[in-house]
């Protein structure tokens, strides 16, 4: 039976759900999705991770090689050049047009990855907030100089604390978005928006990776290993030399930030690996605390467990026994 998606105003309707598949890095997602895909012709991935947009960002994000993309249709990796900023809303204008492409050849979209906010973009068609250039150039300005980013972020606590609760001190990127949002806007950030989890715009059936806290830091620290002994140093050198300057969410990327220090000599590699594999940790904890607010998302703990499952919505969906696609 094949699958088809109708579209009112360029959106699909809830008439079939969409997929998902979500968790913390290194849990194993994009294994299970790609063997997936390898099982079920129809089945295509739509990447939902702010990192592996970027073009010649590859070790770092850990994004599937060459070789692996064999046979399988694997969406929104490599869409701009790391010198170029990428947005959450330009994710959803391309994520809906990906979506359309699939629908339109009878495809099924499975969604992949662990970026919350891309996740909300898709699934519950999220309103962005807009932009107020002339008050993130100031906003910039101000972070670049000497603890300028910490006076913003006392700002961002007084202009809007329940923000400021939910992001680090140090994270420049989400502490300038948050006040040219409230700043531009008038009203605070944490206030954008529809909420979380209202009527969703499509219906969807996620399947979730939780792997016991253990398991899933002892992974990070041994793909953080095979990252390093596969040239992610050298990737990021090539990127510096690179005539153009990379972006600012670039260069803040997990792990390129502390290599970057570490090539300008701020840290030894020792340092900056351990400072990667503590940020890394921390991303993880926060992607499972913001999934695990989602009702709607089914928990599994483990890969396995996990392909199971969305081997057998598949099947259902596309009215086949499994692996006769």
């Amino acid at each position: 039976m094949a699958v088809c998606f109708l579209f009112v105003s360029g959106e699909p309707s809830d008439t079939v759900p969409l997929l998902a598949l979500v968790g913390p890095t290194a849990s194993g997602k994009t294994r299970v999705a790609m063997d997936l895909a390898l099982n079920f012709e129809r089945l295509e991935l739509v990447s939902i991770d702010s990192m592996t947009v970027y073009r010649s960002m590859d070790i770092g994000t850990a994004k599937p090689t060459q070789e692996d993309f064999k046979g399988i249709s694997y969406h929104l990796l490599d869409v701009v050049d790391p010198w170029e900023e990428y947005s959450v809303s330009q994710f959803q204008l391309d994520a809906n047009a990906v979506l359309d492409a699939i629908a339109k050849r009878q495809g099924l979209p499975l969604l992949v990855g662990g970026t919350g906010l891309y996740f909300q973009a898709v699934v519950d068609s999220l309103e962005i907030p807009g932009r107020w250039p002339g008050i993130r150039s100031d906003l910039e300005s101000r972070a670049d100089s000497e603890s300028g980013l910490s006076e913003l972020y006392e700002q961002l606590q007084k202009l809007d604390p329940v923000a400021a609760l939910k992001m680090e001190p140090n994270n420049s990127r989400r502490i300038i978005r948050a006040l040219e949002v409230t700043l531009g806007s008038g009203r605070r950030f944490s206030d954008q928006g529809p909420g979380l989890f209202r009527a969703a715009a499509r219906g969807v059936q996620a399947v979730g990776i939780d792997l016991p806290r253990a398991e899933l830091f002892d992974r990070i620290e041994k793909r953080l290993d095979q990252l390093l002994a596969s040239g992610w140093v050298e990737e990021v050198e090539v990127l510096l030399g690179s005539p153009r300057a990379l972006s600012r969410t670039a260069r803040q990327a997990l792990g390129y930030k502390e290599i970057i220090s570490f090539l300008e000599g701020n840290l030894t590699l020792p340092e900056a690996r351990l400072a990667i594999l503590a940020r890394t940790k921390r991303l993880a904890k926060r992607q499972v605390a913001w999934f695990r607010r989602d009702p709607r998302i089914t928990w599994f703990s483990t890969p396995e467990k996990a392909k199971m499952e969305l081997g057998s919505i598949v099947s259902g969906i596309l009215g086949l026994p499994r692996g006769s696609d």
